[in-house]
């Protein structure tokens, strides 16, 4: 028959030629490994883009916080926030510019209209951080608009984003603290005994100095520390030489923070990279407050006294 006398079928000359694809076939597979397993961050280029087209190209990041780089911005780009973690409510989104922001302006989408978050003008301020209530419980789509230049000097738009839930404080994700909810406030019995069980750091020390940034709205406390009971990052370190503990704290400047005496108990949680204040009692008080909520067997967690 004349389908016997043809050429080998593609199954029959396979295993031949499997030798030959195999390597590329192994770097199909890693490549595509490497592009689904990273869904925080996202760095891309305006010079790969087609120059007459006006695709706007689509970015989808799945987690509650990463980063974006975007060198030689070009025309548009649409960033879809949409954190895989179940049913979580997210309702707040923080977005910190780096250093180097230039080339574009962020806006985010509601109901079909754009709202500006950070111009080009802002992002030159890397300490400014800018928060905004996200317009549906499971992300938020971010529209980067590139700003018009004449040459094609190097410009990058990279900022570092964070979504947040804003939690009742006696609930279980009380550490879910919102940046614009930082404790200006004491806080109660329940909240100092969840903070140390959920804060990102919390540690034993003084207070150095306090510096204000009123352009920003922010404070600093410089804080001497004595003890580091848990920290997620080395924000507080050992100077060389085997020196004293010290770290920064930053904190909302309405909370007026002052210098004083004593020791005091500081938690709270890291954001892009930086301790913001929680609960801050003095440490006498929180040990009165601790043994009392053990000897009741209502403390949520067991902390070290000594």
């Amino acid at each position: 028959m004349a389908t016997e006398r043809g050429s080998p079928g593609l199954l029959a000359l396979l295993p031949s030629l499997l030798p030959s694809l195999l390597p590329s076939l192994l770097l199909l597979l890693l490549l595509s490994r490497a592009g689904s397993a990273d869904r925080c961050s996202w760095r891309g280029s305006g010079l790969s883009w087609e120059p007459r087209s006006r695709a706007v190209e689509q970015v989808h990041l799945r987690c509650t916080e990463g980063s974006l780089q975007w060198v030689y911005p070009a025309r548009a780009l649409r960033v879809l926030l949409e954190p895989n973690v179940g049913s979580a409510q997210h309702s707040t989104v923080c977005i910190k510019p780096a250093s180097d922001f230039q080339g574009a302006s962020i806006y985010v989408e509601r109901a079909g209209q754009l709202q500006l978050v950070l111009s080009e003008a802002q992002g030159a301020r890397p300490q400014h951080v800018s928060c905004f209530s996200s317009p549906s419980p499971q992300g938020a789509a971010l529209f980067l608009q590139a700003s018009p230049q004449r040459d094609i000097s190097r410009r990058t738009a990279s900022f570092q984003y964070k979504l947040l839930s804003n939690q009742s404080a006696a609930g279980p994700d009380f550490q879910k603290t919102a940046l614009l909810e930082a404790m200006c406030r004491p806080c109660n019995n329940m909240e100092l005994l969840m903070a140390i069980c959920s804060s990102d750091f919390v540690v034993k020390g003084s207070i150095r100095n306090v510096s204000h940034d009123s352009e920003n709205h922010m404070s600093q406390v410089d804080v001497s520390v004595q003890k580091v009971y848990r920290q997620k990052n080395q924000i507080f370190q050992q100077e060389e030489g085997g020196g004293e503990w010290r770290g920064p704290i930053q904190t909302l400047l309405q909370c007026k923070v002052k210098k004083g005496g004593g020791d005091f108990l500081f938690t709270g949680n890291e954001h892009f990279g930086e301790a913001w204040l929680g609960c801050a009692p003095r440490f006498k008080d929180f040990i009165l407050v601790y043994q009392a909520a053990r000897e009741r067997g209502a403390n949520p967690c067991e902390f070290e006294l000594n």
